[in-house]
């Protein structure tokens, strides 16, 4: 009876010749592919759907090209806390071990640069292929510039549909389509409409580790300029997150590593939340302390020492002209001050493609931890960017996106 009722079903669809009640998947980026290739592993026929004419454009992309595959030190503590059960599920499956295992598997070495780990040949691509060489091992079907716009369910199967008119059908479905970050490169936010339809609940995404808008004149002048620095993010007055790294002037307001890494939790105050008292703290000279730097700066006032050179040697050249109104003073106690707490007004963000990741989307209430399956509809499953989980720079997101591939492809092939 249920082979009668899946053929009246697969009869709306165009199931593609010589594939029996497959395991579907969305999404050829990171999660998709281990999703692909651990539900082959498993015994199960595949098809892999993806938008885009190749897979894998933001893996390529990622670590500017060399791949931060993972990190040393992978645990639920680098992502956003409403995730952290759901991540420690997960990487108590497949976590750190398994992931490193299971690239080696497939030949690729790798190695750890301050924790975070790359392929030994600094480039994305033999990452690619490797998986590419594990999918067409397994026989698992691509379907290139399929760009999914529904996902029906009735008698047990479900019907995925594309915006070509095409269809195929399948016993289970893994969702993982990214989140909204780098729309260029595949993944635009168009799956959480699919799967609100489906039953599911949405935090609404907003780009995260992004550069931040901040109107203010010395910005423009150092538009740039680069400098290693403390920054502290300060949302109504209360500092939010801080970083150490590179600080980059731009003629928009502020980038950089530090920047990106204390950017979050500014993005989700002022894009969900409308909060308009936001700030950055700047310590523009982390290498010595403030009584330090005001004793330095006072012998510098002694000998004679013009305003605009008062600060040779500490910051770049350019930085003397661009502070001079700080400087004319040639208050130590002030100009130090200026220095190690200079404040700048952030008044947004840049928008999502540049935005290294999301933060927000498929709400993990609505998830099974153990499964990555969907609590509003048996046989669905979710991995990835797609879902709200997001993790700190240094190879998490990815880390996240191998791992709940690889379990959601896993119990997708095991479901009946």
């Amino acid at each position: 009876m249920r082979a009668r009722l899946y053929l009246s079903i697969a009869a709306q669809a165009n199931t593609l010749e010589g594939h029996n009640n497959p395991v579907i998947v969305i999404g050829g980026g990171a999660a998709g592919i281990l999703a692909a290739i651990s539900a082959g592993r498993s015994g199960s026929d595949v098809i892999l759907c993806e938008r885009m004419n190749r897979l894998g454009r933001k893996v390529l992309a990622s670590g500017n090209g060399r791949c931060n595959l993972l990190n040393d030190r992978l645990d639920s503590s680098f992502y956003n806390p409403s995730s952290k059960h759901l991540v420690e599920t997960a990487f108590s499956r497949f976590g750190k071990r398994e992931i490193l295992d299971f690239f080696l598997e497939l030949g690729l070495h790798v190695y750890s640069d301050g924790g975070r780990i790359f392929p030994v040949t600094n480039q994305s691509s033999s990452v690619l292929k490797v998986l590419e060489m594990e999918l067409k091992r397994l026989s698992v079907c691509v379907e290139y510039n399929f760009n999914v716009t529904g996902i029906t369910y009735a008698n047990g199967s479900f019907i995925v549909s594309s915006d070509s008119g095409k269809s195929l059908a399948g016993r289970s479905v893994v969702i993982a389509c990214g989140g909204k970050s780098y729309p260029a490169l595949g993944s635009d936010g168009s799956a959480y409409k699919i799967a609100k339809n489906l039953g599911h609940t949405i935090v609404e995404p907003v780009p995260a580790a992004v550069p931040l808008l901040a109107k203010n004149e010395t910005c423009h002048v150092l538009q740039g300029q680069k400098i290693c620095a403390h920054v502290k993010g300060l949302v109504d007055g209360k500092t939010v997150s801080e970083a150490s790294g590179d600080l980059l002037f731009t003629k928009y307001g502020l980038s950089g590593t530090a920047i990106l890494d204390i950017s979050r939790e500014l993005s989700v105050a002022i894009n969900r939340h409308n909060t308009t008292d936001l700030a950055v703290r700047v310590d523009m000279a982390p290498f010595i302390n403030r009584d330090e730097l005001e004793t330095e700066i006072s012998e510098r006032v002694k000998k004679g020492v013009a305003a605009e050179d008062l600060l040779i040697g500490i910051l770049p050249n350019k930085f003397g002209m661009a502070l001079k109104k700080d400087l004319i003073s040639k208050d130590p106690a002030s100009i130090a001050e200026s220095l190690k707490e200079r404040r700048f007004k952030v008044t947004g963000t840049r928008g999502w493609n540049e935005a290294d990741f999301t933060a927000g989307g498929i709400d993990v209430k609505g998830i099974c931890e153990k499964s990555l399956e969907s609590k509003a509809r048996s046989g669905l499953f979710f991995s990835g960017e797609i879902l709200d989980v997001d993790g700190k720079r240094g190879g998490y997101n990815l880390a996240w996106a191998w791992s709940s591939g690889f379990i959601a492809g896993q119990e997708a092939a095991a479901y009946a």
